[in-house]
């Protein structure tokens, strides 16, 4: 129908014109007229355009090589500019975004471009709106989809990570086991204030044993320790009876020593 001077432009595009090769201005949505024969509309659509960046090696900057794709969200915001300022925008940004890619890995570490990602993008769709703005193009957003590691530096990787979390483990433990030093100090300054609770927890011991019934156990601890008490008790009893048998001989002896000397014996030294 353009032949005829007749063209229908979609709410998504716009339509420029030229008029014997020059530009006559911007067509909107809608139902447009132009001379046939003169006058030449040329569609432009202004819809996102997601373009995937092949898959390319690069040397990250602690010399490993590996391999990153990427893919770029772009689209038109300048009718006229994606026409008249380059022949073919989306082949001159698909080539220029393979570059910059290349350019900023290339310029980071693997730990940046496997740990600071959202960086690395951010960089990228920096460099590539500078370059693209004078083409009427606004590049939406990039994103590093694929980063392919060599088999190497995989297992060296795999490697790490497990001695990291060994180390980890073992740092728990440790960490575990003074804290439960540390109960266990505690719980044997409250025992030697109460002997008592040795026994209570000696009870307890034999009570979580009994629950199998699958054993005779011997446990001559509480026997022991009964002996112990009942000769201290016998001792605290026995010692008041003492008491006043060792007095009464001293009073004798005393009385013996006074008569001798009353009567002029000889007093031994």
């Amino acid at each position: 129908m353009s032949s005829v001077g007749i063209s229908i432009v979609r709410e998504y595009e716009r339509g420029v014109v030229f008029r014997f090769g020059r530009l006559r201005g911007v067509r909107e949505p809608g139902l447009r007229f132009t001379v046939p024969v003169a006058d030449r509309l040329r569609k432009v659509t202004l819809r996102t355009v997601t373009m995937p960046i092949a898959s390319q090696q690069v040397i990250t900057r602690d010399n490993v090589s590996i391999n990153v794709a990427a893919v770029a969200y772009f689209r038109r915001v300048d009718a006229v500019k994606c026409i008249v300022e380059i022949e073919n925008v989306e082949a001159a940004i698909s080539q220029i975004a393979q570059t910059t890619v290349r350019n900023v890995v290339g310029r980071s570490s693997l730990d940046a471009v496997l740990s600071d990602t959202e960086t690395l993008n951010e960089s990228i769709k920096e460099i590539l709106d500078l370059t693209t703005e004078r083409w009427g193009v606004l590049v939406e957003l990039v994103e590093l989809k694929d980063i392919e590691l060599p088999q190497s530096m995989q297992r060296a990787m795999a490697r790490e990570a497990e001695a990291e979390r060994e180390k980890r483990g073992k740092v728990i433990a440790a960490e575990g086991e003074a804290l439960s030093a540390g109960k266990l100090a505690e719980a044997a300054d409250v025992i030697t204030e109460h002997p008592v609770a040795l026994q209570l927890r000696n009870l307890q011991v034999l009570s979580e044993i009994a629950i199998e019934r699958n054993s005779t156990i011997v446990f001559p601890a509480q026997f022991l320790d009964t002996v112990r008490d009942l000769g201290s008790f016998v001792a605290r009893e026995s010692a008041p009876l003492r008491e006043p048998a060792d007095h009464a001989a001293t009073h004798t002896a005393s009385d013996h020593t006074t008569s001798e000397r009353t009567d002029g014996s000889a007093v031994p030294a």
